[in-house]
């Protein structure tokens, strides 16, 4: 049986005690939280008080960066090749758009954006991040301007501003050589972390010398401070920090004669180098088929791309640096070197009857009834292969190889370029590392006339004829300095130079293979030397005729005047059908060089048969891609102006009587003048 617990005697002063207890224990309580709310308060009043301060600031005032305007690229004339201009745009910010149907909708209605730009701003939203600003449209009008700027509260993430865009004069011209700018991609923002490059409207070089010169080129950014409400809307303008421009390039290139050279090879593929052999200056690199800068920088269109893209002709592809080519019979005073080199005398003879047997194969000379006797200036100006066959086998291919090197074939140069392949000087050492196979006297005679295993790009073998003109190592540079390069000589004695030269000039002045290169001048003469590449096996084509892709490629290196060597350089013509596709190139460009009138009458009776210009001919396909493609583009803008691009090969041209008027100028004339007219290129 449990036993009770007595019962508490519960009086009034234990109920007094108890009461008391409780409410110290109470108060104790209120005063710990009481203290530590005033800490609290302290802390943020006190010690948190700059951090809300800003933080609050920030809410008022809205801070954005000025995208810097890039600095200009100027050719060795200080005259812009790529510059800015004030221009209006629009871009969206994907992950601020509430209505996103509505807002593209409602820009559609006020650009007049078509279905085809429709469909591309929709791709790049998909492909850009949430916060990263996607170009709308450039180049819009003040009207357009003005009619999104007031109906940005119904346009939630759309950002119409005023700025620069990059301006390239020439477009094609210089599509390869300076490549182009856009936004910045999701990669390029996770190596750099650069808030810049999230900008609105700012843009990088994405290839060429734009992008090699990046860091040069970018400048440093504005800000400016503004006043808004809690929904965002602009109240007043606080403070505004200037951008600074990025520095300029100035580069060895010629504008107007890089416009010419691109625009001269016309309806061909292929490249045109000149350098100044004196200082390795390279006064024009000039690769077409090309693309407009412009569009890129605008932002091209999956249509104009995909026409790009799909051409066999490669218009991306910058066959100067890129395009890997065998170089033909343009070696052949490169081996007649190596000839001398050895103790071969000039005056030595072969009997050239069509071909020559070596082991138990014939290789056919390019002229099947022969040359008859032949010495070396023979062999050079009538490009005979058999004097090269007999001779190579008496003296072996590592001479010859090491010659090649010597004259830049192989060789990697130190420019500021993104890429450059470089081919193909092949020995026995090289093929037994390569192919584990021993050489042959087959391979010397393929190598020995610039085929088989042997490749370059123009650039090398452009060099090759600066170091034929000058029996120095000219070695090329494309950032313009004042300097004047002490080049090491080669070891040439001044006959053997005089001898090659002299033959090399009856390859175009005398009884060689490229009389209608002669110059129209009456104190110049230019020498050269020929070159056809076969592509595929005379089975297949016979080189000449036949599908485009099977010809064989022309080829033809030059130096001019021959007797006190300014300029040299190459040509070269994809699958233009041999070398008569080439030396007339070479021939313009550099008629061009000393008498830009007679050069300029030449290419515009040209370009009126091959239907304008090449940015008039690359809009004009572009439409018709577009056509059929079920697309329309929109006629471009053209400004009555009066007016020549200073980089334009019109440049050069003496200025009209007063009083004359002018044609209306087109193509890249038109944008240019326009631009002036209009007070929208930016001043350097």
């Amino acid at each position: 049986m449990r036993r009770r617990r007595p019962r508490e005697l519960i009086t009034a002063a234990t109920l007094r005690d108890r009461f008391d207890r409780r409410t110290a224990m109470l108060a104790a309580f209120q005063g710990g939280i009481g203290v530590l709310i005033a800490a609290r308060m302290t802390y943020l009043a006190v010690f948190e008080n700059e951090r809300y301060q800003l933080e609050s600031e920030s809410n008022r005032v809205n801070l954005s960066l000025i995208p810097p305007r890039r600095g200009w690229i100027l050719d060795r004339n200080d005259l812009p090749l790529a510059s800015n201009r004030a221009d209006f745009r629009v871009d969206v910010i994907p992950e601020r758009l509430t209505d996103r149907e509505g807002a593209i909708s409602l820009l559609s209605d006020v650009l007049g954006l078509t279905a085809a730009d429709r469909a591309d701003l929709l791709q790049r939203m998909d492909e850009a991040r949430g916060f990263q600003a996607v170009e709308v449209a450039q180049g819009l009008t003040y009207d357009q301007f003005a009619a999104i700027s007031v109906r940005l509260p119904e346009l939630d993430g759309v950002v119409p501003q005023r700025g620069f865009s990059r301006y390239f004069p020439t477009g094609p011209s210089v599509g390869h050589l300076l490549g182009y700018v856009g936004p910045a991609s999701r990669e390029d923002y996770e190596k750099e972390r650069n808030p810049l490059l999230v900008t609105p409207g700012f843009k990088i070089g994405k290839d060429g010398l734009e992008k090699v010169f990046e860091q040069r080129l970018r400048g440093v950014p504005g800000a400016r401070r503004v006043e808004v409400t809690a929904s965002g809307r602009i109240v007043r303008d606080l403070s505004t920090r200037e951008d600074v421009q990025g520095a300029p390039v100035k580069l060895t290139i010629d504008g107007p004669l890089q416009d010419y050279a691109a625009r001269r090879i016309g309806l061909e593929s292929g490249s045109v180098v000149v350098m100044d052999c004196r200082t390795g200056d390279l006064l024009c690199m000039a690769s077409m088929p090309s693309f407009d800068p412009n569009s890129f920088s605008a932002g091209i269109g999956r249509i104009e791309y995909a026409m790009l893209r799909e051409n066999e002709r490669v218009p991306l592809r910058n066959k100067v640096l890129q395009g890997l080519y065998p170089p033909g019979s343009t070696v052949k005073p490169m081996v007649s070197m190596a000839f001398l080199e050895q103790g071969l005398r000039p005056e030595q003879t072969v009997f050239c009857g069509g071909g020559l047997r070596v082991g138990n194969r014939v290789f056919r000379c390019w002229k099947r009834g022969g040359h008859g006797q032949v010495d070396m200036a023979k062999g050079v100006y009538q490009s005979c292969d058999v004097y090269f066959y007999h001779f190579a086998q008496a003296i072996g291919m590592d001479p010859i190889s090491a010659m090649a090197r010597r004259y830049g074939m192989g060789e990697k140069f130190d420019l500021p370029v993104t890429t450059q392949f470089y081919g193909t000087v092949p020995d026995p050492a090289w093929k037994l590392r390569r192919f584990k196979q021993p050489w042959q006297p087959f391979d010397t005679v393929n190598a020995t006339i610039g085929q088989g295993y042997m490749l370059s790009n123009p650039l090398q073998l452009a060099v090759m004829a600066a170091r034929l003109a000058t029996s120095e190592m000219v070695m090329p540079r494309l950032e313009y300095s004042d300097t004047v390069p002490r080049f090491a000589p080669m070891g040439v004695s001044e006959q053997d130079k005089m001898y090659i030269r002299q033959a090399m000039s009856d390859v175009v002045n005398g009884p060689g293979t490229a009389g209608r290169g002669r110059l129209p001048l009456d104190n110049v003469l230019m020498a050269g030397k020929t070159g056809t590449a076969q592509v595929v096996g005379l089975n297949i084509s016979d080189g000449r005729s036949g599908p485009w892709k099977y010809r064989d490629h022309g080829l033809f290196i030059f130096f001019a005047p021959f007797d006190k060597p300014i300029y040299a350089g190459a040509v070269v013509i994809e699958h233009g059908g041999g070398s008569g596709a080439a030396y007339p190139i070479a021939r313009d460009v550099m008629t061009y060089l000393f008498d830009p009138q007679k050069g300029m009458d030449a290419l515009l009776a040209l370009e009126k048969q091959w239907g304008g210009t090449a940015q008039e001919r690359l809009a004009a396909q572009y439409r018709a891609y577009a056509a059929a493609a079920g697309q329309s583009v929109p006629a471009p803008r053209v400004h009555a102006a009066a007016a020549v691009d200073p980089v334009s090969a019109e440049s050069r041209l003496p200025a009209p009587p007063a009083g004359t008027t002018m044609p209306a100028p087109t193509g890249s004339a038109a944008a240019a003048a326009g631009s002036a007219a209009a007070g929208l290129v930016e001043e350097p």
